[in-house]
């Protein structure tokens, strides 16, 4: 399959980026159009997309500041490391912002990023920063040592396409050693992660309860990691225990928002289940339409939840389920002319007539 990326004639994508990078940082938009926008951005290379995610990590939505700053670190684009670098130094600024940016940080992995990274270790007030620059810091660490030995990275090992903050353990711990490293409080935070991730790698209901069990963990940034790797599991087993957190007001607001993303993301995939053969799963995990209709509601109720952070990620979570049930990807690239149909023929696109403002959504035809 061609990537737009490489097909896409340059007048035309160009025209492509420019609404993109408009959508994303118009702040009369919904928060789910802007997000729509900026999943966009983030499959796309050059300055216009690196520039538009970085400003974006200045808005007023710390919702989608945060999101901005993590596209920049799973594009690992070493252009965007200043300004990364001064949201991280910027105390004004969100600490779910600052904890993004160094995250992005330790996911470019550059020795160059270490020195910022170890001061704020020392030096920032939150502790979910602290925290998040200690795994950058090991990441980098490891990442350089095993690149020097065999020319791998640590990103190289995710199956889930996402650079990861942690490689995970070794494939060879049981998952109750897993389970045991990861409730470990006095374990340090990366070698938590690397359990959550080989967890998350070996899946199955026993690994998923292990997960599940975590959410009970006292650090915030470990708890808001756990849900993000439910909703990347999207294994009907956890959605109790992810609205239990998306409930509880005195949770920290990253770990309730990841919650209700994660939630989004189950209801999404079990409403889509109906022809899955459910071979790989046991059937406790079958499509329940019951149990996710009471999901549905409680994320349309949680949408109003006084923390912005908490409310905007349940109108991008129903958003994105939303266009799942309606078999579309919510990332999408707009259309300033809908009148491209010869462009689209010749490189195997097709367009879907539903608007969008002036924009028309394009899909790869597979």
């Amino acid at each position: 399959m061609g990537s737009l990326e490489t097909t896409t004639p340059t007048a035309s994508r160009s025209n492509m980026e420019q609404f993109l990078c408009d959508r994303l940082l118009d702040q009369t938009q919904p928060i789910h159009e802007r997000f729509r926008a900026l999943f966009s951005l983030r499959n796309l290379k050059g300055p216009g997309p690196r520039n538009a995610l970085i400003h974006a990590t200045r808005d007023s939505s710390n919702l989608l500041a945060h999101e901005a700053a993590f596209a920049l670190g799973q594009m690992q684009d070493s252009e965007a490391i200043p300004a990364l670098e001064a949201v991280l130094n910027d105390l004004s600024l969100h600490p779910i912002v600052r904890h993004e940016a160094a995250e992005a940080l330790g996911a470019i992995g550059l020795e160059s990023n270490v020195p910022l990274l170890k001061n704020s270790l020392t030096n920032d007030p939150a502790q979910e920063v602290r925290e998040t620059c200690e795994l950058a810091l090991k990441r980098i660490e490891e990442t350089n040592a095993t690149s020097s030995v065999d020319g791998s990275s640590v990103a190289e090992k995710s199956p889930f396409m996402s650079v990861d903050p942690a490689a995970p353990a070794a494939s060879c711990s049981s998952v109750d050693e897993l389970r045991g490293v990861l409730l470990d409080e006095k374990r340090g935070m990366y070698e938590r992660y690397g359990a959550l991730f080989a967890l998350r790698n070996h899946g199955g209901d026993e690994a998923v309860s292990a997960i599940v069990d975590s959410l009970a963990a006292n650090s915030a940034l470990l708890k808001h990691e756990v849900a993000y790797v439910l909703g990347q599991l999207q294994n009907k087993v956890a959605s109790a225990a992810l609205c239990r957190v998306l409930r509880d007001a005195n949770e920290h607001p990253m770990v309730r928002h990841e919650a209700a993303e994660a939630l989004g993301s189950i209801a999404g995939w079990r409403e889509m289940g109906e022809s899955y053969d459910g071979s790989h799963e046991s059937n406790s995990l079958q499509l329940c339409v019951g149990d996710m209709s009471k999901v549905l509601h409680f994320l349309r109720n949680t949408s109003k939840d006084p923390e912005l952070l908490v409310g905007q990620s349940c109108e991008v979570a129903l958003s994105i389920l939303e266009f799942e049930r309606s078999g579309k990807s919510f990332e999408y690239l707009f259309m300033q002319d809908p009148l491209y149909n010869q462009y689209l023929i010749e490189y195997g696109l097709k367009w879907e007539p539903k608007q969008f403002g002036a924009a028309v959504e394009l899909r790869v035809r597979i």
